[in-house]
């Protein structure tokens, strides 16, 4: 009996360390598993980070082609208007020549003449026709620039000469050679006009005249 009891405690003995060492081996496997877990959250953190990254980028590049979309529907949009506004202008431009000399025509013409009755209608219905020219001129935008009495400016007037008036400010439009227009606020032809400046003094004298002046004095002597 008392052999028995030692074998039953030497077999105690042996297995007691068996046991610690399985207990020791769940810690390690327990510790590595954490350390996987830690891992695999860290790699879920980054590639999260990624995707909001490339969603932040393609946010941007959505809201950078949707403005410029949108500007390049206003440029056709107003390329659009333009090209209905003067998609005629070079037609407008060609027609007025024929205007000009229906309205030098009839200005020539003297008023207190004794015409025909048949030249009188004549002359009434060149006047109607240049009256329905002038209308359907404006009913398409092109309007008539006012010049006489005007300050002269460069972005519509043409200056053609230089005309002496002391009643006027210098710089001032007082004839108007030929008609200008614009169309829609453009610029369709310039007016040629004939623009004011001060007379000179009686007492002075073009250099010319006193250079002249002066070699007629020489020759007498």
């Amino acid at each position: 009996m008392v052999e028995k009891k030692e074998k039953d405690n030497q077999q105690e003995k042996i297995i007691e360390p068996d046991s610690e060492n399985i207990e020791t081996e769940e810690d390690n496997n327990d510790s590595q598993e954490n350390t996987d877990s830690e891992e695999t959250s860290e790699d879920k953190n980054s590639e999260e980070d990624n995707l909001e990254k490339e969603i932040e980028t393609l946010k941007e590049e959505k809201i950078r082609v949707l403005a410029e979309m949108e500007n390049l529907r206003k440029r056709f949009e107003r390329e659009k208007v333009e090209t209905i506004k003067f998609g005629s202008i070079n037609l407008a431009r060609d027609i007025l020549s024929p205007g000009d000399n229906l309205e030098r025509a009839l200005n020539a013409l003297p008023e207190d003449e004794n015409h025909p009755e048949s030249i009188k209608n004549l002359i009434d219905g060149l006047k109607m026709v240049l009256k329905e020219y002038k209308s359907t001129l404006e009913k398409h935008g092109v309007k008539k620039i006012e010049t006489l009495n005007q300050k002269f400016d460069h972005n519509f007037h043409q200056a053609m000469m230089e005309v002496e008036n002391n009643e006027v400010e210098e710089g001032t439009v007082v004839q108007e050679v030929q008609s200008g227009y614009t169309m829609h606020d453009r610029l369709l032809r310039a007016a040629m006009v004939g623009v004011s400046k001060k007379p000179l003094a009686k007492t002075e004298k073009p250099k010319q005249e006193k250079e002249e002046g002066n070699s007629e004095n020489e020759s007498k002597e």
